[in-house]
């Protein structure tokens, strides 16, 4: 995916440039514009790479004004919009395993259709934004599938910070093939309608973006 590899090595040159001490902190970044010439890129492989370097601490970004250093390190808690990596791992498994239980149990044919055609889509996608877009909908969808409109609306309150979190493990973690597999295992389980191994699919891939997670800040 040549345009991940791109935001990946604009990611990786600006955290050495703040962790070096080369862009310090308090410093303000050059423009999307003036990057994007730097490293002959377009301006959205800047955005997601700068939407990442703020993921992980490094940066902040005041509308009208530009991005500015405010850590010389990476944050031990990812920062994904409103919650944090911490948040997520705290809460997900309390919803998104027991919602992928009841999903394998009460999904329609409408809601199964639906989760076939996300990951049908992922796999073939290779737009960054689009990709974790789609990894989004995938566990709202299966929310939605388990009939419960707690865990529904919750999933919908996270969808912003789940794709952020995606995003930034994509660029630096290099989930896209182990999450694609996990979530065909999650999906298969629920078609089956066996709700233990829907959880404990669940489950499983959970564990595995918090161990990527908690990679991300010892490089």
């Amino acid at each position: 995916m040549a345009r991940v590899s791109a935001a990946e090595a604009v990611l990786a040159d600006l955290r050495r440039d703040i962790e070096t001490g080369a862009a310090p902190v308090g410093s303000k970044l050059p423009s999307e514009a003036a990057l994007a010439t730097r490293y002959g890129v377009s301006r959205s492989v800047v955005r997601e790479a700068l939407r990442s370097c703020a993921a992980l601490g490094l940066t902040e970004t005041q509308t009208g004004k530009g991005t500015f250093v405010v850590a010389g390190r990476v944050s031990g808690d990812l920062v994904l919009g409103r919650y944090s990596a911490r948040d997520l791992t705290e809460a997900r498994p309390h919803i998104e395993v027991p919602a992928a239980g009841l999903a394998a149990r009460r999904r329609t044919d409408e809601d199964l259709a639906t989760l076939k055609g996300i990951v049908a889509e992922t796999a073939l996608e290779d737009d960054p934004a689009a990709r974790v877009a789609l990894e989004a909908a995938f566990h709202g969808t299966i929310a939605k599938a388990s009939g419960n409109r707690v865990f529904e609306d919750v999933l919908a309150d996270l969808r912003e910070a789940l794709a952020h979190q995606s995003e930034t493990l994509n660029l630096l973690a290099d989930r896209q093939e182990a999450s694609d597999r996990e979530h065909d295992e999650i999906l298969a389980a629920i078609e089956a309608g066996d709700s233990e191994r829907a959880s404990a699919a669940m489950a499983h891939h959970l564990a595995a973006v918090d161990e990527a997670v908690e990679r991300l800040g010892h490089p």
